[in-house]
């Protein structure tokens, strides 16, 4: 259970560092997404707003794993 919530907070962390990594660059740059194994070109919007969707849903399950 432990292991599981330190896991979330590690995510969770990842997660805001890329959110804040993608703002910082120019909007007209592309970047490149991993999705399973592979990578995938995409604009720094769609980046975002996926790994801000990632986020969210990793908040909900820590926070889910915390209530009793």
């Amino acid at each position: 259970m432990m292991r599981m919530i330190v896991m979330g907070i590690f995510q969770i962390r990842s997660h805001e560092i890329a959110i804040g990594e993608l703002s910082n660059l120019p909007t007209s740059r592309n970047v490149y997404q991993k999705n399973g194994n592979l990578f995938f070109r995409t604009t720094i919007q769609k980046a975002t707003a996926s790994e801000q969707k990632q986020l969210d849903s990793t908040k909900a399950k820590l926070q889910k794993l915390n209530s009793p």
